[in-house]
């Protein structure tokens, strides 16, 4: 019987130099995230970020209205493995180069280099490169010098596969060990403060219980609803890994077409009078019954005064706002006159998913306008393509009226209760009209009171209610016995109704009534 030839002069060529560049590649990753955790020095960061300024708008459509949430995993993902690509790619030429020079510093030296190179460039943050190099360099250490006297990695190598296993343990340590010091460099909070963003200034925290009372004690509590100032704020953006600019390094400038450009530190806007407002947000790519509308209560400066001292000399009439992470968005300078550029969120300074240290809220419009980690608001010398006008949108303008049917609850005596939140923008809901027979009747539904006006240092007069947030809705009624569609529509304030015509988010927000089917039984 012929003797089995080793695995290793089994691979065809290539295929060790090709695995273990792969396994440096993922060890380099893991060192990157190792040294800097998940933030934009991540080297993944700016390579999602060059993927989602630069998909097709087709790829973002579909990933936004069929992956959803998935879409952003999913380009982290090729981010990646992109990274990964690069880093085996620069790896593989190093062992390569050293084969044909018969050298086993040549694919040490050559890795390690060329992965800090291409890492400092991506990061622009030199020695955050140095962990990635070192994981890189490391893998190839342990493969190509493990076995002392013995040449580079090659398939013709009678101990082939012991190296190659070698280096696949190399990298399975040196990512486990990246892994873990990544998540203790990882920022701890998401809907709370980054303690690194406002470590070199002082971020007040505002008095604002009385409002966030009056907030607590209108909530109608019905299953599965969220309160009127919302527990799980939804959160949108361009890239998986949050911008962390530090305050006190942070500017917002306004320029353009102005009389005078205008120039603010964070300390410029914590000292100015402030105000504080209930707003809603709610997101242009949702679904019609999705769930990425919420409302807080926010505290900031008006942007009016701003925009009065930079005098602005444009006819356009529009304005562009860009953002730490890359993000840009142009709509009418009309919307913006009553905009609020906001610090802070529920009496805390704004957290780092929502902008810290500073966001612009513009009353009334989709949630892409409103935008966060704001550093520049731009007066235009003529209409220009926002972020997502060139991806195929056009939510720049008010949103659409809705009435969401979230809530489903039992009384003590059987009764079947219904709920949800109701939006029209500034122009305000006045009722909530629910059919529990799929619409051949109507009942109008019980509605909260109003939110709370705008209040704070920089109001003299504080309105009656809140210009731009929702109210919750319920309806109580009686079990029909079996499974029926309940449908929900709203009237705003001028007293129009939502309309009936039913389309897709795409270009500019669904539109239609909320309809499901409640099953008695499931409640």
């Amino acid at each position: 019987m012929a003797e089995t030839p080793p695995l290793a002069d089994r691979f065809p060529p290539g295929l060790g130099t090709i695995v273990v560049s792969l396994a440096a590649g993922l060890a380099g990753l893991a060192g990157s995230y190792g040294a800097v955790g998940f933030t934009t020095s991540f080297v993944v960061s700016p390579v999602v970020r060059t993927l989602s300024l630069y998909m097709p708008g087709a790829v973002i459509t579909f990933a936004i209205t069929v992956l959803g949430d998935l879409g952003q995993k999913l380009n982290l993902v090729t981010a990646a493995a992109i990274v990964v690509g690069l880093y085996a790619l620069l790896v593989g030429l190093s062992v390569g180069i050293g084969r044909q020079l018969d050298s086993r510093a040549v694919p040490v030296v050559g890795s390690a280099v060329s992965v800090w190179v291409v890492t400092a460039t991506l990061t622009v943050e030199p020695m955050n490169a140095l962990g990635p190099a070192v994981a890189a360099g490391a893998v190839i250490l342990v493969t190509d010098l493990s076995r002392t006297g013995e040449r580079v990695v090659g398939e013709s190598d009678p101990n082939g596969r012991r190296r190659v296993l070698a280096g696949l343990g190399a990298a399975a340590g040196a990512s486990a060990i990246g892994v873990a010091l990544g998540e203790e460099r990882s920022p701890t909070t998401i809907m709370g403060v980054n303690q690194e963003i406002y470590g070199d200034v002082d971020a007040p925290t505002y008095d604002v219980d009385d409002q966030l009372a009056t907030a607590e004690e209108s909530t109608f509590s019905v299953g599965g609803m969220e309160p009127l100032v919302s527990e799980n704020f939804y959160n949108v953006e361009i890239s998986p890994i949050d911008p962390s600019p530090n305050a006190a390094n942070w500017s917002l400038s306004i320029n353009g077409e102005v009389e005078e450009e205008v120039e603010l530190s964070y300390s410029d806007v914590r000292e100015m009078d402030h105000e504080h407002r209930f707003v809603t947000l709610r997101c242009v790519g949702e679904s019609l019954n999705g769930k990425k509308m919420d409302t807080a209560h926010w505290t900031g400066v008006p942007i009016r005064p701003l925009l009065e001292r930079a005098s602005p000399t444009s006819d356009c009439e529009c304005v562009m706002l860009r953002a730490e992470d890359g993000y840009y968005e142009e709509f009418p300078l009309e919307a913006l006159e009553d905009g609020l550029l906001a610090i802070g969120m529920n009496g805390d300074p704004l957290p780092q998913s929502h902008g810290a240290p500073a966001r612009v809220l513009v009353p009334g419009h989709w949630g892409e306008v409103n935008v966060k980690w704001v550093t520049e608001i731009e007066l235009l010398a003529r209409e220009q393509e926002g972020y997502w006008e060139k991806k195929g949108w056009q939510g720049t303008g008010p949103v659409n009226t809705v009435a969401k049917l979230h809530g489903r609850d039992r009384t003590e005596d059987g009764r079947l209760v219904v709920g949800g939140h109701a939006y029209a923008g500034t122009r305000g809901i006045s009722r909530v009209e629910v059919s529990t027979d799929g619409g051949d009747t109507w009942t109008e539904a019980e509605l909260t009171d109003p939110l709370p006006g705008a209040n704070g240092p920089a109001r003299d007069t504080s309105p009656d209610r809140a210009q731009d947030a929702w109210r919750q809705w319920k309806h109580e009624y009686d079990s029909p016995g079996g499974e029926h569609q309940v449908v929900v529509r709203a009237v705003d304030r001028a007293g129009q109704l939502q309309t009936r015509d039913e389309t897709g988010p795409v270009p500019s927000g669904a539109t239609g009534w909320v309809s499901d089917t409640i099953d008695p039984d499931s409640i």
